[in-house]
């Protein structure tokens, strides 16, 4: 699904990553674990193409995002789901057309019933026409999963998703998160939180990627 080969990047005249050759495969779960600052969020960005590798190869979906055109790229984003750290909205759209708002940007529609289901599936369905100003913590979170998934993603990638959220509502997002991949797609979490880790690990063949001296290496069993 996604592939680096010797893969850096530059970033204010020094190499933030560098050497990196790694795939994940369909249906794979990972974790990406490093202090701030390490490039947790950079690597995400050149996973999706926001950011694209000044040495080496990334491929994501058997595409090189070096070579791709911008039509190209953007058929790419549409089968990959995206939770940003900061979960931004539009506050003068509900919670249904916030969830909605990716497809509607590319003219696809989006059948009623399907929504429903969706919002009833991260708990947001009673809320679907409130505001994002109205929102808890968890209910943003709960949120910008579901429009991260509104269009069946192949690749689910997912900043620091709980970052701001207490124990018992990182378990409940962690269930959702969970239960998607058991559905066939594909997932990678930027976070810090080793707990997050280990109870997914309890649940799952989830395999723990660390960012360390600008590269990625496979953490051991310590986790």
């Amino acid at each position: 699904m996604i592939s680096f080969d010797n893969v850096a990047y530059s970033y204010g005249g020094g190499k933030l990553l560098s050497d990196i050759s790694l795939s994940l495969q369909p249906g794979s779960f990972h974790f990406l674990t490093g202090p701030s600052g390490a490039g947790k969020s950079t690597f995400l960005k050149l996973c999706y193409g926001e950011l694209l590798a000044t040495e080496g190869t990334v491929k994501v979906l058997s595409r090189d995002l070096q070579g791709v055109s911008r039509d190209a790229l953007a058929r790419i984003r549409r089968r990959i789901g995206v939770m940003q750290q900061d979960c931004q909205f539009l506050d003068h759209l509900s919670v249904a057309s916030n969830v909605t708002l990716p497809l509607s940007v590319t003219g696809r529609e989006v059948p009623v019933q399907d929504l429903s289901d969706l919002l009833h599936w991260v708990g947001m369905a009673r809320l679907a026409r409130a505001y994002p100003p109205q929102l808890s913590g968890g209910e943003r979170q709960r949120t910008a999963l579901a429009r991260a998934v509104i269009g069946s993603p192949d690749i689910l990638l997912a900043d620091e998703p709980t970052g701001n959220l207490d124990w018992e509502m990182s378990l409940r997002l962690l269930t959702l998160l969970v239960e998607l991949n058991r559905m066939g797609t594909t997932i990678l979490i930027a976070t810090h939180d080793l707990n997050l880790i280990r109870s997914a690990k309890a649940q799952l063949a989830a395999r723990v990627l660390r960012i360390r001296g600008g590269t990625i290496e496979l953490a051991g069993a310590e986790l």
